[in-house]
């Protein structure tokens, strides 16, 4: 293990809404995770119901200056409305005010899809899983934000 991830710890907030997916997505980030030498005990799980919920939730975490990046995973897949834009867009940039007011990494994969197949394919039980991408974004930005 990269010495400098000893003490690191790391959460993942995780929306239910589409929970099939979005569980796939949290096994992928936390195996990642752990590929790269972290323990479990350094990983701390979160459940929110959707993705609206995800900012004010890592605002909580993050006030507790606990955690040294939180991960927002979720997925958003487009229906009949214009809601799936709305969604998308304030969960968005409900992450990013939190991330920049509180000065800690956010690795943003709520995914915004167009289809279920769409969303699938960025969050199935394959190797495109974009949890695996997180786990790699948050350690980069946790080295990078300590050099």
């Amino acid at each position: 293990m990269n010495e400098d991830f000893l003490k690191t710890k790391i959460a993942i907030v995780q929306a239910l809404y589409n929970e099939e997916l979005t569980e796939n997505l949290t096994l992928k980030c936390v195996a990642g995770l752990i590929s790269y030498g972290l323990k479990k005990k350094q990983i701390a799980i979160f459940k929110v119901p959707g993705a609206l919920e995800v900012p004010l939730f890592c605002q909580h975490l993050a006030k507790k200056k606990k955690y040294d990046a939180l991960i927002a995973l979720g997925v958003v897949i487009k229906g009949e409305t214009h809601h799936f834009e709305v969604v998308t867009s304030e969960s968005a940039r409900g992450c990013m005010n939190v991330s920049l007011a509180y000065h800690i990494p956010i690795i943003y994969e709520i995914i915004p899809a167009y289809t279920l197949k769409t969303a699938q394919a960025r969050a199935g039980q394959n190797n495109h899983n974009k949890g695996i991408e997180a786990a790699r974004a948050a350690l980069f930005m946790i080295s990078a934000l300590r050099s």
